[in-house]
Order: structure tokens, then sequence, then C-alpha cells
């Protein structure tokens, strides 16, 4: 039993599950209905199927909030509405909307709700309203009324508003990033819902730090980010139930960009909130004080294409990742720049693999011609923008494969996607990795599938951030990790972000700002 929990006369409670997920980067395409449907996008009764088998196509948040309610005892799930969409552009509107509603009226149609659970990111935006999250969560409360416990789990890029702040009970975020805890967030959740349901009362407190950070300062293994969460629980006692610190999306560029510091104590006295605000003033002063720590460490493509003819030419070396940070489909970028790839073949670089460059037409003509086959090749034909150019090589056909697979590592790890069609190329000896939906390549399962051998490749080239670190971690150690700077949607160079609607002053654009740490927006 959790210390959270009453250890006796627990009520078993009925409680509403809902979610609304999406990471937006503001520069992205806009993320409409199909986005959400050819991803995750669940009605009452298709959680209700999800909950009754393995539940591989639930957020593992959601898979470990239930698990745990579970082993707690009886309670009586009851589904809403979940939506998930990959991290994209705002959210179109009048879809936002029409879900909103539907949520509403599945809330309003249950006769008895004792608690809400919600499954969110946290960094969500449409394209009329930045505080898309706070929208969420101030229709559960309207709707549910002021005494029913909300508890939600959020993603540590996600931004705190006070919208969010005095409509949530409690706000759970991750405290690892690449993010590798959000089974335990939901458990950790669900302890903290079902105590409240048996009548323990909280405090929350959020601190905005007006700070923006490069995605790639953010890791939690080591660095200032990991410094900061790492000691916020070492504030943890019996009166702190929980510290979540969020540093939020920097592509978002809303003006709920910002640090976000909650701290969440037992009982709404004076005495809690005291302790909440103080804890969390504490914290958001050591975050400022530390804001100059977070820089990148990106290499140039020179450095980049040394380093690949180095472990090319060397079999005795260790194969090495190079992350093409600026086009990661995890942070709203399409997934379809070729810089690296023409970088390579322009180095004649052997025994190099690319991937997952999404090209859902160059996926669907491979499949046409089969396996074996020669063709000339079009990257971006059908969607040539701004750094996605429009470019052909001659290729030939390795391997093709579609469909579901589940994840077996990190981020993806017990969830079930859909990569649509999907082809291995070889051009002038390197293998390039295609996909039709859009996901980062954080997964050995996404190569694996395709017949490649992660652990005889010299040079793997990830469009991905961060996440793609706990998915390889059994066949690179960080020290044969490097992140490139070449263009792209998702730079972690904040200055190249062209930033027009964050909240000024802000560092680092501010970078000679100064700040003193305000009272706390408290509810409780």
């Amino acid at each position: 039993m959790s210390e959270y929990l009453t250890a006796n006369n627990q009520k078993a409670p009925n409680v509403a599950i809902l979610g609304f997920s999406l990471e937006s980067n503001r520069q992205a395409p806009i993320s409409d209905r199909k986005a959400f449907e050819e991803n995750t996008y669940l009605n009452s009764s298709e959680i209700k199927k999800e909950l009754s088998g393995d539940m591989a196509g639930l957020p593992v948040t959601v898979q470990g909030f239930c698990s745990r309610m579970d082993a707690i005892g009886h309670w009586t799930p009851i589904p809403i509405l979940l939506a998930e969409a990959p991290p994209g552009g705002p959210a179109e509107n009048s879809f936002f909307i029409d879900m909103l509603n539907d949520m509403r009226e599945c809330l309003i149609s249950e006769p008895s709700i004792d608690a809400v659970y919600i499954s969110e990111h946290g960094a969500g935006l449409t394209t009329e309203d930045d505080d898309a999250d706070g929208a969420v969560f101030e229709m559960v409360r309207t709707t549910v009324g002021p005494n029913i416990p909300i508890v939600a789990t959020l993603d540590l890029h996600g931004h705190v508003t006070s919208k969010m702040l005095c409509s949530a009970d409690v706000m759970v975020a991750y405290r690892t990033n690449p993010h590798v805890d959000q089974s335990e967030r939901g458990y950790e959740a669900a302890n903290i819902l079902t105590s409240m349901v048996n009548g323990m009362e909280v405090t929350s407190t959020l601190v905005k730090v007006p700070m923006i950070s490069p995605a790639v300062s953010l890791l939690t293994s080591s660095g200032p980010y990991a410094d900061l969460i790492k000691y916020g629980q070492t504030l943890l006692r019996d009166e702190i139930i929980n510290i979540s610190i969020l540093a939020g999306f920097a592509p978002a560029d809303a003006w709920t960009n910002g640090m976000s510091v909650l701290v969440t104590t037992k009982g709404s006295d004076k005495l809690s909130k005291n302790l909440a605000t103080d804890t969390a003033n504490h914290l958001a002063g050591r975050a400022w004080s530390d804001r100059r720590r977070y820089t990148t460490n990106l290499i140039n493509p020179q450095k980049m294409i040394e380093l690949c003819k180095s472990v090319s030419e060397n079999p005795d070396k260790s194969g090495i990742i190079i992350a093409d940070v600026a086009d990661n489909p995890g942070g709203g970028g399409r997934g379809s720049t070729v810089f690296a790839l023409k970088a390579l073949l322009e180095a004649n670089i052997e025994h190099a693999t690319v991937g997952m460059i999404v090209d859902p037409a160059l996926a669907k003509e491979a499949h046409q011609i089969g396996e074996g086959t020669s063709f000339c090749a079009i990257f971006n034909r059908d969607d040539a923008t701004e750094f996605s150019e429009k470019w052909q090589a001659q290729a030939t056909v390795l391997k093709l494969t579609e469909g579901n697979c589940v994840g077996r590592r990190g981020l993806y790890k017990d969830r079930r996607l859909d990569l649509g069609l999907c082809a291995v190329l070889s051009i002038s000896g390197i293998k390039v990795v295609i996909s039709t939906a859009r996901h980062q390549l954080a997964d050995p399962i996404f190569l694996e599938r395709m017949g490649i051998d992660i652990s005889l490749l010299r040079v793997l080239v990830v469009k991905s951030r961060g996440h793609f670190r706990a998915g390889f971690d059994e066949y690179h150690s960080p020290c044969n990790i490097f992140e490139v700077d070449f263009p792209g949607l998702t730079t972690p160079i904040i200055e190249n972000l062209s930033l027009k609607n964050v909240k000024r002053p802000i560092f680092p654009l501010d970078a000679d700002m100064e700040w003193e740490v305000p009272v706390s927006d408290v509810c409780g």
C-alpha cells in the first residue's frame, strides 16, 4: 500500500478517464482530426476494449494508472475519450472544440463520478488558443463540480498555467527524459487519487520561471535539469507528496512558455499552503541561478563527416549514433529533411544507416515496385517545404514492411504503433529507412522488424532529439552519441526558432534580464 492510501474503509470509486495529448510546435503543420485518428482517438467503447486486453493501444501513463488502480482494489473505470497525436502543429480549433464537447457530453451522461484522471501532455496549442490543456482541465472542473478530485499526468515538456492549476487538484509530471517513467507516474497518480477519494486534502502551488531551454540540455541522466529534478525529489517528505518540474517546450512559441515548478502538499490549511509556496519558490530560485548551464553541444556537419569516416574505416572502433535533432518528429519535425543523407553521400561514407525519413509517397512507390528493384527515388515530391527540399537519387529496395508493431524499449515500450508502409532503400551503399507514419526513431524494433542488426551498424543517423537514447542504450553509450547542427523545425538553438509569442523578457532571449522569485500561484 502506498503511504498516500487510507488503510481502512477505502471507497471503491468510479473514475472517469480522459485526455488530450499534443506537443505543439508552432511552425509545424496543423494537427487535424486525421492526425489524432491515425494515432490515438479512442471513444468510451474503444477504451473499454483496450482495458479488457493488453492495453497496448493506450498511453503508457493510462496503462500504469489502471494497473495500479486494479492492484489497489475495487474500482470502476469510466472511459470518456483519449485523444493523442504525434508532436506537430497546433490542433485545428474546430476539431478541438468538437472533442471538448464530446468529452463534456460523456461526463454529463455519467450518473456517478467520484474522481477524474486526465492523461495530458501539457504543451498543447490550438489554432486559436495557446492554453489548450487549460481548456481541457477547466471543462472537466466545470462539468464535474468543485468537490470531485481531479489528478492529471503531464509530460515534463509541458507548460502549466493558472487555469490548469485551479482546475486540477494535483498534476504529476514525468521525472525522466528520455521518458521511461510514464507507467510509474500513472501509478503515482492512482495512489494520490485514491487517497483523495478517501479524504486527503491537498494544496498545489505553481511558480513560472522565465526561462526556455534547448531541448538537448534537458536530459535527466546528467546536467542542470537532472540536478534540479534530483534535488527536488530530496525535498519530498510526508507533508510534500509531489514535486514536478516541467522545463517546457521551446518550439511551442506561446505565452505559456517557461519552466513550471509545481509543489503539492497534504492539507489545505495555512501551514500546508506556506510549505508548498516556500518549497516552490526555493526550487524556482535554484533553477534561475543555474540558467546559464542549459546549453547545447552540437557538432557541425564537417565534424560529423570526420567522425563517420573514422568509424567506417576502422572496424575496431565502436559504432556511433548521429542525432539529427533539428528534424525530430518527436518535437513536431516533419522527419523529411535530407541534409544528413546528402552530406554522407557527398563524402562517400559507407556502412551508414539513416532513419526514419518520413515520406509516404516514396514508401508507397517502393511497395509498388517491390524488393530488389532499382529506381529513381524522389524525396519530398508531394510536400517540398522549407528545410524539406525535393531531392532524388538512384536507389534499390532492400526490404518492405507494413502494419503494427509494439515498442520494446524506452519511450515506445508496450505501445502499439502503426508505422504504415515502410521500406529500406540502398543509396550508394547507405541504408535509408523510409516510413509513412511520422514517428521518431526511438525504438530498436523499428529497425529490427526490417531485418537490420543494430549491433553491426557502424554509423546510425537517427531523426530524434533524445528518446533514442533510452531505446538504443543497449548498443550505444553516451560517449558514442553526437548531436549534429542541421537546419529544421526542431533546432535546439533557441535564437534560431524565431520565437514571437513568448512573454518577454525571457532567458536566454533576454540574456541580461533580472528576475526575482514572485509570490506563487496557489490552489487548495
